[in-house]
């Protein structure tokens, strides 16, 4: 079976710590200098309700972890491959200067990983703003099926106006699977293939969890394109303002209801909280909002305000126990760091 020899010789998941380790990092937000260690590990999510599918997981989960820095802060990752096949980073939106050989480009700017090895990054954070991180080898299939990326925040050093009124700041990564190959790593990420499962932060609706916010908030979504597809995602009951495009702030931002997103893009949208109720956010792609051949599914979600209650028999989350931080809204509000998230987690494949 695909990474059994591997497995059962090296897999060293205790002793990693979750498959993530922080050494040396440096909490003060004044310090410089961030240093984590990160493994790669064959890892079973559930997309929603049954369907799984076979990861390479950063950490043990999809998305990966959240890496939360400071504008300049000089970062350190050292990533252990735990899996039967090479692998490399590359950090989406880092324009590496002086440092090209951290791209995580295989036959590029480096060796891919291989298998039992370790590789370390070492790059400056620049510049701020909304990035993300993922594998650069055979990127149809470990990015596209494989659940191989993670959010990148870099905090600006001089926020702008509009984002210095942020209240509420979610993480919504984007994503497409083609089932066939969910049990097939090593294969799949082909053209012709058939998206059939579509998530937000690896979960299909409405395994979802609803956006949870409270009248006069000022919510920021950090949108991430890491799928194969582009989305066109629309907001109900409100309109927001396009602030970003790739992390870059927009001299004059736009006023709209609907955004589309390419793969590997990232929009930040902003809009105040000023219409109680349960509204949702959803792919206005119709056939994005499907599980395999079942509608109503897919890349949805909901807002919901804390002003009204969630006691209707029929409404999803009346019974349910939230899943705790799964924008990573919370990471958030705490500083820089890495930011692991046990609603993430798969399970282990030996």
């Amino acid at each position: 079976m695909f990474g059994n020899e591997y497995g059962m010789k090296h897999q060293a998941r205790a002793a990693l710590l979750f498959g993530l380790l922080s050494v040396g990092c440096m909490l003060d937000a004044a310090a410089a200098k961030r240093a984590f260690e990160m493994n790669i590990e064959d890892t079973r999510i559930t997309l929603v309700e049954k369907q799984q599918f076979h990861t390479f997981a950063f950490a043990g989960q999809v998305p990966g972890p959240l890496f939360y820095v400071d504008e300049g802060d000089d970062i350190e990752v050292k990533v252990n491959n735990l899996t039967a096949l090479p692998h490399t980073i590359h950090w989406h939106g880092m324009l590496q200067r002086g440092s090209w050989q951290m791209d995580g480009v295989p036959d590029v700017t480096q060796e891919a990983i291989k298998p039992g090895d370790s590789f370390t990054y070492a790059f400056k954070a620049d510049p701020s703003g909304t990035h993300w991180y993922h594998c650069h080898v055979n990127v149809n299939e470990h990015v596209a099926l494989r659940g191989m990326w993670g959010p990148f925040i870099v905090k600006p050093k001089k926020p702008t106006p509009l984002e210095q009124k942020v209240t509420q700041d979610h993480i919504l990564m984007l994503s497409d699977w083609d089932s066939k190959w969910a049990n097939k790593p090593g294969f799949g990420g082909l053209p012709g293939d058939k998206f059939d499962y579509f998530t937000i932060n690896g979960r299909a609706f409405p395994d979802t969890e609803p956006l949870r916010v409270k009248k006069g908030d000022v919510v920021r979504l950090r949108l991430i394109g890491a799928g194969d597809l582009v989305h066109s995602v629309h907001l109900h009951g409100h309109a927001f303002k396009i602030a970003f495009k790739d992390g870059f702030p927009l001299a004059n931002p736009i006023t709209a209801d609907t955004v589309l997103i390419g793969p590997g893009e990232r929009y930040d949208l902003i809009f105040e909280a000023d219409n109680p109720g349960r509204w949702m956010i959803h792919d206005h792609v119709d056939s994005h909002t499907m599980n395999g051949d079942r509608p109503h599914g897919g890349l949805m979600a909901v807002l919901e305000y804390d002003e009204v209650k969630r006691n209707d028999s029929w409404y999803p989350w009346n019974k349910r126990t939230p899943k705790p931080n799964f924008y990573y809204q919370d990471s958030l509000k705490k500083g820089p760091g890495v930011y692991t998230n046990e609603a993430f987690k798969g399970q282990a494949i030996q």
